[in-house]
């Protein structure tokens, strides 16, 4: 079928009445058949769709988990262990959950990282990558609020810091410490509201990953080369080209999920929250979940007050907020008219430094503020910075891109191949 066909007539008799009447099936054969796709695509192209997928497994074990949860201080505890050894086939639905969260955000991580390289955010994809800023932001207010459900000793302690983060919010700080907690120290009122948000927010996510498909099936998707397909030989339907090589990557991806689940499922959690929330037990040291690790170091690498007028506390908050919130400016503060780094010689290893340093990040925030991690905490969070706000404006106006090509399938055409890969020869065309 092309790519740019007429509306198709459905075979079945029950899908072709219902399609007469509201169009659904024809929408879905446009948009996840039809729909053209740049035929050079590698696999990091697949990890927005291991994403999707992860958030269907996240809110489908959530319900289920739900069903046996009891929000309450007194029980909470006591009903993780109740799911984990009483109910049928508990154990499976909780380490799917929990490593579900973490293999998400791996997804998630990768599909941002890709972003970064080919320069997925530059004109006239803006809006979407503002979108998925959104959903990762939502995605961390989620993560937080299910890592305090399980009432352990580090989910009662990193609820106590992380909230308390807020009082340093001048004028408002406290009130807004009170509302989360529901009172004055943290309780049962504070549990019971982050159950019912923990519960409602991935159905925002959701929403907003709609919008941010809808989004992309405006524009289009990026591709290696950064250019805009030149027509039918610059791409291929999304079925079934793109989806057969998605299954193979969403296979891998979830062989690997498979590993933790049954054969190191605690690996990225933390021993102490098998211990129940004690008040007057301080862990020795509190860290949260990995994947918020590179936030926490900048937010701890904030040692000295600004200039007497921002406390350390508020410098810090307001350094973690940032460090995500300038991804949303990003497509204006990048100078470049090219978008993959591929053709861009000097920037694609200042992207690669910036991995480097999100990593480092993430290794000192899991350890003590204080020491070589401190100072490797503070100078990381510069670079963080300096990438976005310094780097990469100067770069895109010094650089002397590599030439594009002139479409992406010339590289192949000019080889001498009668069609390229992944694409039937009757559809070329010559450039």
């Amino acid at each position: 079928m092309s790519a740019h066909g007429s509306a198709p007539e459905f075979k079945n008799p029950v899908v072709r009445w219902i399609d007469r009447r509201m169009p659904v099936f024809t929408y879905l054969d446009k948009e996840y058949n039809q729909f053209p796709m740049p035929r050079n695509v590698n696999y990091f192209w697949s990890f927005g769709g291991m994403a999707s997928v992860c958030l269907i497994v996240m809110i489908v074990t959530g319900i289920m988990l739900a069903m046996q949860y009891t929000a309450h201080v007194d029980y909470a505890f006591g009903s993780v262990e109740r799911i984990m050894r009483d109910v049928n086939y508990g154990w499976l639905l909780r380490y799917i959950h929990m490593n579900g969260a973490a293999m998400f955000f791996i997804a998630v991580y990768i599909h941002i990282y890709r972003g970064l390289y080919y320069g997925s955010y530059k004109e006239p994809r803006e809006l979407l990558w503002i979108l998925g800023v959104v959903i990762l932001l939502l995605m961390m207010a989620t993560a937080f609020m299910g890592y305090v459900l399980p009432w352990g000793q580090m989910s009662f302690w990193a609820v106590t810091v992380i909230t308390n983060l807020f009082s340093a919010i001048p004028l408002v700080g406290e009130s807004i410490v009170t509302w989360l907690w529901g009172g004055y120290s943290v309780g049962n009122p504070t549990l019971t509201r982050f159950f019912a948000l923990h519960y409602l927010l991935p159905f925002v996510i959701f929403a907003v990953v709609a919008l941010h498909v809808i989004a992309l099936h405006i524009t289009g998707s990026n591709n290696p080369k950064g250019i805009d397909p030149k027509g039918s030989q610059d791409t291929v339907p999304f079925h079934p080209y793109v989806t057969s090589k998605d299954g193979i990557g969403l296979g891998v991806f979830f062989l690997v999920f498979a590993f933790f689940v049954f054969f190191a499922p605690n690996f990225m959690g933390h021993p102490d929250n098998y211990i129940p929330a004690n008040p007057l037990s301080t862990p020795e040291h509190i860290v949260p979940e990995w994947y918020f690790l590179p936030y926490y170091a900048i937010l701890r690498s904030v040692t000295v007050d600004f200039l007497w007028i921002i406390p350390a506390k508020l410098g810090g908050v307001i350094l973690m907020f940032g460090s995500i919130l300038i991804l949303c400016v990003l497509p204006w503060l990048d100078t470049s008219k090219v978008r993959s780094c591929k053709y861009r010689p000097i920037y694609k290893w200042f992207v690669m430094l910036f991995a480097l340093d999100v990593i480092v990040l993430g290794y000192v925030g899991a350890k003590p503020a204080e020491g070589w991690y401190l100072i490797t905490a503070q100078v990381g969070t510069a670079w963080y910075f300096a990438h976005f706000l310094v780097i990469t404006p100067l770069v895109g106006w010094i650089e002397t891109p590599r030439p594009l090509p002139s479409s992406i399938a010339e590289p192949v055409l000019k080889g001498g191949a009668g069609g390229a890969a992944g694409a039937p020869a009757a559809k070329m065309e010559k450039p």
